[in-house]
């Protein structure tokens, strides 16, 4: 309900975000609850980073529909939450992955923040920004929809420059002069980047049991965190 009514609100301004379909949903799909949207782009054109920064901008310019109450930010949940199912990784990296959750849990809130919370995209990177068939850029992907602060929208492109190497410099600096904030330049910027691998790899640790691959790379992952290990290997998922 919260994507139907922030996409009303979208269309009000004109925000190029994906489109539910005209249908009658949510569906309950053998209890499973799902939803139609309209396909942003026949294929899988990623925008360069300066359109995600605009968008990104420009979403953080909105003000929340008067009509419902957006969640709260919390991306790890909230101290005294069960903790997520990772059987399938090593004891040792659950184990750790597990402590790492518990501290994110209790620091994010108490981070002091410096830009104005509002509403947040809260997975906001390149993989959720295609270009349509128009060329224009299209937002996808809105069901971390929340409010809290906006570091969170950036630290995703921050990281995957800084540590990931998956953006170059002059990406990077791209995203900066567009939205207008450097997130690098704020003194605690290391701790929510730590949080964001954190996310990240608890996502794929999710999903370990899937394949081999998949539970590789999470291995990967928790032990460059654990051991201060690089993290220019990590693949993209």
């Amino acid at each position: 309900m919260i994507n139907q009514h922030l996409l009303g609100k979208a269309q009000c301004v004109d925000y190029p975000a994906t489109r539910a379909l005209s249908v009658d949903q949510p569906i309950d799909g053998a209890g499973r609850v799902v939803t139609l949207w309209k396909s942003a782009c026949r294929g899988e054109d990623y925008a360069p980073t300066g359109d995600v920064a605009r968008l990104i901008r420009e979403l953080h310019e909105l003000e929340a529909p008067d009509d419902i109450s957006f969640p709260e930010l919390r991306p790890f949940g909230v101290v005294g939450d069960e903790l997520p199912d990772l059987r399938h990784l090593s004891s040792t990296n659950r184990d750790f992955l597990h402590e790492r959750i518990e501290w994110a849990r209790a620091a994010f809130p108490e981070l002091p923040f410096v830009l104005p919370d509002g509403v947040v995209h809260g997975d906001a990177n390149v993989g959720n920004v295609l270009r349509g068939d128009d060329g224009r850029p299209v937002l996808i992907d809105l069901d971390s929809f929340a409010v809290g602060p906006r570091e969170w929208d950036l630290i995703q492109t921050a990281l995957f420059f800084d540590r990931l190497g998956w953006h170059t410099a002059d990406e990077y600096r791209e995203f900066v002069r567009v939205y207008g904030y450097d997130l690098t330049d704020w003194a605690r910027y290391p701790e929510l980047a730590d949080m964001r691998e954190i996310a990240m790899t608890t996502w794929l640790g999710r999903k370990a049991g899937e394949s081999a691959a998949t539970a590789a790379e999470a291995e990967k992952r928790i032990t460059a965190i654990r051991t201060g290990a690089s993290r220019k290997d990590w693949g993209p998922y």
